[in-house]
């Protein structure tokens, strides 16, 4: 097996998250471009959604994460009971998850869905690979919003459809994969290719947000429907 090192060092996140509801059971948060969801492997890397949270709610555990370049909409348990609970529901695959994402050209198709395999490479880390033998299997659909051209600083015109991105599997890195395996990387994917075109390079973050999280409230079984507006 081989021995997996991250040398990834995060920059210093001054944003704050926002919480957006809490009760004695769970915190719905927005989580800000830029920040970790766990503190890393590398022990430079402190800062991040859980090391913030446990100094307010002691206890708290993660429920599912977002990529350190993803924004949006995060759930986070105040105990273990609540959190096997909230794991069960998205190993389930009762949670649903919408995404808000800016693509790289124009896509052809106003729909549509992505069904490849995923698999991780100890060779490649951090990246994942597309992969029908030893991937697991990877589901996406998405929906355009608006196709658009973005105004580069030497005048010239960079192709870029608005979508929506609606993931019906959980694995890592799978939106900005699938994106890049149909053809139009996520702009500002810097692992993906959403870096590449001319005219992409100093995009100022990864332009993926977190923008619908919908489950079962495990304790009143009411279903909650939380929305974050996209910020890009």
């Amino acid at each position: 097996m081989s021995t997996i090192f991250d040398s990834f060092i995060a920059p210093l996140c001054h944003d704050q998250i926002e919480i957006l509801y809490q009760d004695d059971h769970l915190v719905l948060i927005n989580k800000p471009t830029g920040l970790l969801s766990l503190s890393g492997k590398n022990p430079q890397n402190i800062d991040s959604v859980h090391h913030r949270l446990v100094q307010i709610y002691p206890g708290s555990t993660l429920v599912h994460r977002l990529d350190f370049g993803t924004s949006g909409l995060m759930v986070i348990a105040r105990n273990k009971a609540i959190n096997a609970a909230l794991c069960q529901q998205f190993s389930q695959r009762t949670v649903t998850k919408v995404y808000s994402a800016l693509l790289c050209g124009h896509l052809d198709d106003d729909e549509g869905v992505i069904d490849v395999a995923i698999a991780k490479d100890p060779a490649l880390f951090p990246l994942m690979s597309i992969c029908a033998i030893h991937g697991k299997p990877a589901r996406s659909r998405y929906r355009v919003i608006d196709r658009f051209y973005h105004e580069r600083e030497d005048q010239t015109l960079l192709p870029v459809t608005r979508v929506q991105l609606t993931p019906e599997t959980g694995r890592t890195h799978q939106l900005r994969i699938h994106c890049q395996h149909l053809g139009h990387p996520i702009l500002g994917c810097d692992l993906y290719g959403g870096r590449l075109l001319p005219g992409t390079e100093r995009t100022p973050r990864l332009m993926l947000h977190a923008s619908e999280l919908h489950f079962v409230h495990p304790v009143s079984q009411e279903k909650i429907t939380a929305r974050h507006a996209c910020p890009f």
